[in-house]
């Protein structure tokens, strides 16, 4: 049977919502990303601000509004719920902010993020940012709980580092994502659902790696028992 015809207009607004994630933008910057008429980027906007999904600015400039935080709390509501205890005690006790996240397709989106109470200077980890399954810690840790005909086009390098990480039970990566910083990451396998990880994104840590990642290993043992339990 013949797959039916996308919508246009709903495959618009859902992009203006990807866009938006990144920050506040203009009308025309909106209309520019989409590649359509301001008039149409106008229209698709004031849907979106219909439904609180959208909202803008004194100046114009719209952003996502709090009706996307209540939308994003109901995806894998027990795993976030079950996750989020520990990842508080995760990003307190290392100083460091630390995160959940989950296969996307091809990607790997941050689900939830937790800033250390008490540091002077964090990273700061969106909820929704989201980078290929091919890069990056969280994206290798997830795909040791792959199978490698499910991985999209890989190099031969990218299949021994994550042979690595698989035998090392932790994964590494520095400048891949986001210039500078550097991420740690456990796999966090449950049944039934997609393979996640836990991570903790830094710019420098006197602790060592492997002490990060067997705490964030604590963290996946009691994520995983309170689920799949």
């Amino acid at each position: 049977m013949a797959s039916a015809p996308a919508s246009q207009t709903l495959s618009r607004g859902i992009r203006i919502l990807e866009i938006l994630a990144d920050g506040p933008l203009s009308i025309d910057d909106v209309a520019a990303r989409l590649e359509v008429h301001r008039s149409i980027a106008y229209r698709l906007l004031r849907t979106l601000e219909d439904h609180r999904l959208v909202v803008r600015d004194a100046s114009g400039r719209a952003a996502l509004g709090p009706r996307m935080a209540a939308l994003a709390a109901g995806v894998a509501h027990d795993l976030q719920a079950e996750a989020l205890p520990e990842l508080t005690a995760v990003a307190n006790e290392l100083g460091l902010t630390a995160f959940l996240t989950v296969l996307d397709g091809d990607e790997v989106i941050t689900l939830t993020s937790v800033e250390p109470r008490h540091a002077l200077a964090n990273v700061a980890q969106r909820p929704g940012a989201r980078h290929p399954v091919t890069v990056g810690a969280p994206g290798k840790a997830i795909l040791t709980q792959m199978r490698e005909v499910d991985w999209p086009a890989a190099d031969a390098a990218l299949r021994a580092e994550v042979a690595a990480v698989a035998e090392r039970g932790y994964a590494l990566s520095h400048d891949e994502v986001i210039p500078n910083l550097r991420s740690i990451a456990v796999p966090l396998p449950l049944r039934g659902k997609r393979p996640a990880a836990l991570a903790v994104v830094h710019m420098a840590s006197r602790i060592p790696g492997a002490e990060i990642a067997d705490r964030l290993q604590r963290s996946a043992i009691t994520i995983r028992a309170a689920l799949d339990g």
